[in-house]
């Protein structure tokens, strides 16, 4: 098995929603919200590209995740120059954290077991192409 696995997830990052409830013949029932539902499938279609014919791992992993977000158009030139170089950081919604929560969770039974298995989480959010990508290297 190869020491890191890298993958790309296309398009803007999109954070975990919070589960949704809702009351059906007197019993509560819960439910993700659509939009993370979809996120974290394409999630696990990029995984599993990286993945090949490869089983989860089983034992610690550490993630590095780096999600870069649109330039907003309205911007003028010189602060979207400035964006795309770094300059100008991403501090907008939506939070890193939750940007991170549905990469691990979309890349759960692909990529490892389960999410309790990573261990070490580097992340950082700025302005680019939008898309996530994400590193996942073995740890012994």
């Amino acid at each position: 098995m190869p020491q890191v696995i890298a993958f790309t997830i296309p398009g803007e990052p999109v954070a975990k929603g919070r589960a949704r409830s809702f009351v059906r013949n007197g019993h509560v029932a819960h439910y993700t919200p659509e939009k993370t539902a979809r996120y974290e499938n394409l999630v696990k279609l990029a995984a599993g590209q990286a993945m090949a014919s490869l089983t989860p791992i089983e034992g610690a992993v550490a993630i590095t995740v780096r999600a870069y977000f649109s330039i907003p158009k309205s911007w003028s030139l010189k602060k979207q120059r400035a964006a795309a170089l770094g300059e100008i950081l991403h501090t907008k919604r939506p939070d890193l954290d939750n940007v991170v929560k549905a990469v691990k969770d979309g890349a759960n039974e692909v990529v490892w077991k389960d999410d309790s298995q990573v261990v070490r989480v580097l992340a950082s959010k700025s302005y680019g192409d939008p898309r996530v990508e994400v590193e996942v290297t073995v740890r012994q």
